[in-house]
């Protein structure tokens, strides 16, 4: 093959051939066979990823342009525009009589081996085998309604204007808010107002724009539920707020512990706590919004199963007794799909204005069509269904799993059942110690959770406390799991 010559006086530079590597031209052979159409694009691909991969490395020679055109058997002109085109990009560089090189810019990417479909995510403590998993926080995907979603989206595709398709107001659609805050003051007794309703991905972003608004107040910590979610913590923490856990008790977050920790912000679950189950007590619910109101602060409502309730009318939302201190959080990921990301939250009127702009700033409003959607399926009844079909199904796997515990594991304490998708086991001792009980669950290929792993307290007694959640799981499998749990411990 020949190349380009050198400048007079400088010594020459090896090309790829002499300098012992695979000759350009046979890297690029498969794509001067690519159709006519598309040879210019592979040729230029192929240079790319030759570069990239170092099989060019830094400071090789390229042949000339009209001798790699010779040797591939295609226009010159294509080989000059590859050439170029990899120029402006920084894969190589050229000169006016000094022939084109592979730059240094290029870094070869890391080689990684890719995990099996199977395989478990790293903070996942229980490896490929599992079969029955009741960790909580996952509804049954499986109902879904996709043909209400569909046809939710085509009737959306058909009315939605043109000028919807823009760039969102941060807000959300005003379709999407007004629905949205008509269904909450109807079925959670919010004081919504759709000019204070934003709609987010879900909990995690209002909490997470919440943050950055305390932040920005000069808040350096928030208050979080003991036991709580971890997700809590996790994402205030994302803000630069360090959580304070907060101790509860029967009727929810213990007042004393509360006023000592000087503390301005607080995030609850005060309809249906996570995880224990209580619904706090209206007196609770009542100091809680006075310490607020003395030190000008602000509680965050994660009402996250709000709409899941058996035995007993549905608590109303704690926003609806003082909305300048509330803030309300919720969303579909129970009802419809986490995956969907759509959520609200409703604001006091303090807050709006920061809060939508780090809305702004953050992701510039959420996608128009998905929302369109959600307010479709709201305004014509069909989230409604949704929430009674899913309330149905979940009853009769929560009454699978009750009958299950009776039945293989007498005289367990079984708590907050009357509402959510997940409930408080505690075992006798006899079927203790808690580590040798998991660690034989997870022999029989069943997954749980302690009740300890979502908070500080660690109690001595010995008692097995388990979180159990049963949404997902279809009453078969629930029975089967607990029955594979009770003769792994008798095998022993």
């Amino acid at each position: 093959m020949t190349s380009s010559g050198t400048t007079s006086g400088a010594a020459p530079v090896p090309s790829a051939r002499d300098a012992g590597a695979q000759p350009a031209w046979e890297l690029l052979l498969p794509a001067a066979a690519a159709p006519a159409r598309r040879r210019g694009r592979a040729l230029q691909e192929a240079l790319r990823e030759a570069v990239r991969t170092g099989r060019l490395t830094a400071g090789t020679r390229l042949p000339s342009s009209r001798a790699l055109a010779a040797d591939l058997g295609v226009s010159r002109g294509l080989v000059t525009e590859a050439y170029e085109q990899l120029a402006a990009e920084g894969y190589l560089r050229s000169g006016r009589g000094s022939g084109t090189w592979v730059s240094g810019t290029a870094r070869t990417a890391r080689a990684t081996t890719p995990a099996g479909p199977s395989a478990p995510a790293a903070s996942d403590p229980y490896p490929s085998g599992v079969t029955v998993d009741f960790r909580p926080g996952t509804p049954d995907l499986s109902l879904f309604p996709r043909t209400a979603w569909a046809a939710a989206q085509r009737a959306v595709l058909t009315e939605l204007p043109h000028q919807a398709l823009g760039y969102p107001d941060p807000r959300g659609l005003p379709v999407l808010r007004a629905a949205l805050a008509s269904m909450l003051t109807r079925r959670r007794g919010v004081v919504a107002d759709p000019d204070r309703l934003v709609v987010c991905s879900g909990v995690a972003q209002a909490a997470t724009l919440l943050g950055f608004a305390l932040r920005s107040r000069g808040h350096g910590e928030v208050g979080v539920e003991d036991p709580g979610s971890p997700e809590h913590a996790r994402l205030f923490a994302a803000t630069g707020l360090r959580s304070v856990w907060l101790p509860l008790d029967e009727d929810g977050l213990c007042p004393d512990p509360l006023r000592a920790a000087g503390l301005r912000a607080v995030v609850v679950t005060p309809s249906h706590q996570f995880p224990s189950g209580i619904a706090w007590s209206a007196e609770r619910r009542g100091m809680l919004l006075e310490w607020a109101r003395t030190v000008d602060g602000y509680v965050l409502e994660d009402d996250y199963d709000g709409d899941f309730r058996y035995d007993r009318a549905p608590v109303g939302a704690l926003q609806g007794l003082d909305p300048e201190r509330v803030v309300y959080a919720g969303s579909v990921s129970k009802s419809l799909a986490p995956g969907l990301r759509l959520g609200w939250m409703v604001l006091p009127e303090a807050l709006v204005d920061e809060v939508v702009e780090r809305k702004r700033t953050m992701d510039l409003g959420h996608p128009a069509l998905d929302q369109a959607a959600l307010a479709h399926m709201v305004t014509s009844g069909g989230y409604d269904r949704q929430l009674r079909r899913c309330q149905r199904m979940y009853r009769e796997r929560r009454d699978a799993l009750l009958a299950a515990l009776e039945k293989h594991f007498p005289g367990t304490e079984v708590t907050g059942i009357a509402a959510g998708l997940h409930v408080i086991a505690c075992l006798p001792v006899r079927f203790g110690p808690a580590e040798r009980f998991l660690a034989h669950a997870a022999g029989a290929g069943v997954a749980m959770r302690r009740l300890e792993e979502y908070g500080t307290a660690r109690p001595s007694d010995g008692a097995v406390r388990l979180v159990i959640g049963y949404a997902h799981l279809a009453p078969t499998a629930i029975s089967a799991g607990i029955r594979r749990v009770a003769e792994a411990l008798e095998d022993c």
